[in-house]
């Protein structure tokens, strides 16, 4: 799973593995250990969840997703769901949570889990 947050935006990566993982077992988890201290990120799936919803509490990110959605997640075409969600702040935050393609130009990273780009897929 791969995370990216810039400004008020946090945008989730997942394998085809990691999605299976969400869809039968209702969540999937990664962490980055800093040795003093650890980052967790996460995505759950919510019984009573209309939208994507985030929390952030003792270095973790949590992000909450309608259950009925991401049970389905595996099955369908669907690349991903996006939410802007009202802070308190009266600020916004927006979310995505998106399945991971192979990139289009070479990388060093480990694609082989990634689903395949539709770029790149004979028509």
């Amino acid at each position: 799973m791969k995370i990216r947050i810039k400004d008020n935006s946090v945008r989730l990566r997942l394998t085809q593995t990691e999605v299976k993982m969400l869809s039968g077992q209702g969540r999937v988890e990664a962490s980055t250990d800093f040795g003093h201290s650890k980052f967790t990120y996460r995505v759950i799936l919510e019984e009573n969840c209309g939208n994507l919803q985030a929390t952030f509490s003792k270095g973790t990110v949590t992000l909450k997703v309608p259950k009925e959605w991401g049970m389905a997640w595996y099955e369908n075409d669907v690349v991903g769901i996006d939410h802007a969600q009202a802070l308190e702040n009266g600020k916004m935050l927006n979310l995505l949570l998106e399945k991971d393609f192979t990139c289009l130009d070479n990388t060093l990273e480990d694609q082989s889990d990634n689903y395949p780009n539709p770029k790149l897929q004979a028509t």
